[in-house]
This record gives C-alpha cells, sequence and structure tokens, in this order.
C-alpha cells in the first residue's frame, strides 16, 4: 500500500493533514504503513499530475477524495466535513475513504 500526501508549500494545510492521515491509518489498523509527502512546486508540474490542490491523499495513486474534476494548478484544495468547508478532511472523513478504499 503506497499513502501519499501531495502538497505544494505555499498552502498551509498540508502538515495537520499529514497529522490527520496518520491517525486515520492507525485508526483503521495500518500504523505499519508510510506515509510519503511529495511537494509539486510548478504550475506546470500540477498540470502535468492532474494536481486537486494542496492536500490531495492517494493510495495507491488513486486520489481518496475523487469528488471534483483536477485543477490542475497550485492551489489549496477545500474539503466538505461534517462542520463545513475545511482545508482538510476531519480524520473520520480519512478512516471512510480508507475503508472503502482498503475493501475495493
Amino acid at each position: 500500500m503506497q499513502v501519499t500526501v501531495w502538497y505544494f508549500a505555499g498552502c498551509p494545510n498540508w502538515r495537520t493533514a499529514g497529522q490527520r492521515l496518520r491517525q486515520a491509518m492507525d485508526e483503521v489498523g495500518r500504523a505499519d504503513v508510510p506515509i510519503a509527502f511529495v511537494p509539486v512546486e510548478t504550475d506546470a508540474e500540477a498540470a502535468a499530475l492532474g494536481f486537486a490542490g494542496s492536500p490531495t491523499f492517494t493510495v495507491d495513486g488513486a486520489d481518496l477524495f475523487d469528488t471534483a474534476a483536477a485543477a490542475g494548478t497550485l492551489a489549496c484544495r477545500i474539503y466538505s466535513t461534517p462542520a463545513g468547508l475545511a482545508g482538510v478532511p476531519e480524520v473520520s472523513d480519512l478512516v471512510a475513504a480508507l475503508t472503502r478504499k482498503m475493501a475495493s
């Protein structure tokens, strides 16, 4: 299982994203899986990757929250959470997305 947080340094949410993802991984019983942090540094790189914004969570290359078309630009990503729109999903949202991914 390859778990990645894609981010760009101009978006402050990626650090919190990593902490929440680690907690979610622990909750689904995958504390053994390392999380890679991959910076996206230019608009050209973002376009080539189909970068959906920072932070983007992928497992084995698939976006855990593939709810919108990829933006392909350096931008902060917005997630729908039970508390409203936020720059990072809640741990419970990550647990649900990981559980769906692991079941498929």
